[in-house]
């Protein structure tokens, strides 16, 4: 077999330039080579690197092959002439990387393949069909990371950047919102809405999900509750403008206009997928995502999911001898785990516990079946309705984690809501004004706040009227 140029070239690097030996000598297999005397040679570089932490030179490599069995006397001889051929005119690195992160990328799809067919034909004995997604998977995730940490004092200006790089968020169109969590949900988040039933989780969400459509953002809804229609129901409500009981009486014309009008206006897409209740988990919803990248070229900015406690985990099998605790704990990890493998913001929701439902006041202790939800996720506020603001048309909000802001600022807040349309909405500030501990913003230091502070400012107050007597 002729060996390739592009392999030799990466023979010849391994052993004349470090700087591409250490990037490339974690990625690369034996097994990646085809021809037996560039496989056999690429192991004693390996090798010898691994033991000595430097490169070898052609000498050593020679005298190490030399005594192995397993090289025949063809390989040793075509492996002299190999390194002889190796001049000291390298190829440029920054090409040769790109070059080499290709074919590594392309062995390993190769070999992933040859290896199903195998397996595919029952000649595998230690490996059965169930192995093959994972070959493949492996595979296609090969790929150069050089970041292999943060060195606190030598990369002090990337840190520098980041305190002032503007972060891409995908903004509420709800002020308070925005202020809690500084502009928006953050990307590979998980933001948790807690509520009683039918105080308003799933509204919250299709509120939500309607602005970020009218944004131009690509939204995901995975309902586990109620149908599409359902769901597409109400954001009709929300975006159309019409109360969700008079959109039966709508004609077809009327309707079309309306939905032709959003058409024009909206740049983004908003698709709505329905499952079965507890019987999905984050790798049917990797499947679905990966799904509708292939067939529909859709790519959502943020995904809704209703709701996370009626999912499944893919870790841990439903009806096990587990408790709830470990079972929900584990799909919110899975879940946020999807939201930093796809870069983007999920949003959930979850119930309270009987005595949370009838709380004026509810806590993260609240929270049913699992107090791991809330140690998951990284925002978590509770929706909360009384009679009282009912007859008003608002909803109060209380933070109870967030990893965004200070959650001791603006920790409750209200907003208006129109459930005939599944709407919320901004109120009046004076509105705000009425909530008792409500952690509006405030620019009196801590300190002056405290008891000590207050008496120190009092004296100091006192002693500056006595010195201008």
């Amino acid at each position: 077999m002729v060996s390739s140029r592009l392999e030799q070239a990466i023979l010849k690097s391994l052993i004349n330039n470090e700087d591409y030996c250490r990037k490339t000598l974690p990625f690369i297999k034996p097994e990646y080579f085809e021809d037996g005397t560039e496989k056999a040679l690429y192991k004693e570089i390996e090798q010898y690197v691994t033991e000595y932490n430097t490169l070898p030179t052609k000498e050593a490599l020679l005298v190490s092959m030399n005594g192995q069995k397993n090289v025949t006397e063809e390989e040793f001889q075509k492996a002299g002439e190999m390194l002889g051929a190796f001049d000291e005119v390298l190829p440029d690195v920054s090409w040769l990387l790109d070059k080499t992160e290709k074919w590594c990328q392309e062995r390993a799809v190769y070999n992933a393949i040859m290896s199903s067919i195998v397996i595919m034909e029952g000649k595998d004995k230690q490996n059965d069909k169930g192995a093959i997604p994972k070959l493949l998977s492996d595979a296609l995730g090969v790929s150069f990371d050089q970041h292999i940490g943060h060195d606190y004092l030598e990369n002090s200006d990337e840190r520098f950047d980041f305190y002032h790089r503007v972060e891409e968020k995908i903004p509420f169109d709800l002020e308070y919102f925005n202020k809690i969590t500084k502009g928006g949900l953050s990307r590979k988040s998980l933001n948790i809405a807690l509520a009683g039933t039918g105080v308003g989780k799933s509204l919250f969400m299709c509120h939500c999900a309607s602005a970020n459509l009218a944004q131009g953002k690509n939204v995901l809804y995975i309902s586990l509750e109620m149908s599409e229609e359902k769901i597409a129901e109400r954001i009709d409500a929300n975006l159309l403008d019409v109360p969700i009981a008079q959109l039966p009486e709508l004609d077809k014309t009327l309707f079309d206009k309306k939905v032709g009008k959003l058409k024009a206006k909206f740049q983004g897409r908003l698709i709505v997928k329905e499952y079965p209740t507890a019987s999905v988990h984050a790798g049917h919803f990797r499947n679905l995502l990966n799904e509708l990248a292939l067939k529909k070229d859709f790519r959502p900015d943020i995904i809704y999911i209703d709701y996370l406690n009626i999912c499944a985990s893919s870790r841990v099998k439903g009806g096990s001898n587990v408790n709830s605790y470990t079972y929900v704990k584990s799909i919110a990890e899975e879940i946020r785990g999807l939201a930093v493998e796809f870069n983007l913001p999920i949003v959930s929701a979850t119930q309270t516990t009987r005595s949370g439902y009838s709380n004026t006041d509810v806590d993260l202790t609240d929270t049913s079946e699992s107090f791991g939800l809330p140690a998951t996720a990284d925002l978590m506020f509770a929706l909360i309705s009384t009679e009282e603001m009912e007859a008003l048309n608002q909803i109060m909000v209380k933070q109870l984690k967030n990893r965004y802001n200070d959650p001791g600022v603006n920790k409750r807040f209200v907003v208006g809501i129109d459930r005939s349309k599944m709407r919320l909405y901004d109120v009046e500030q004076d509105a705000q004004s009425d909530i008792v501990d409500s952690g509006q913003e405030d620019d009196t230091p801590a300190f002056d706040k405290s008891r000590f502070g207050k008496q120190m400012k009092s004296e100091g107050r006192r002693n500056f009227d006595a010195w201008n007597v």
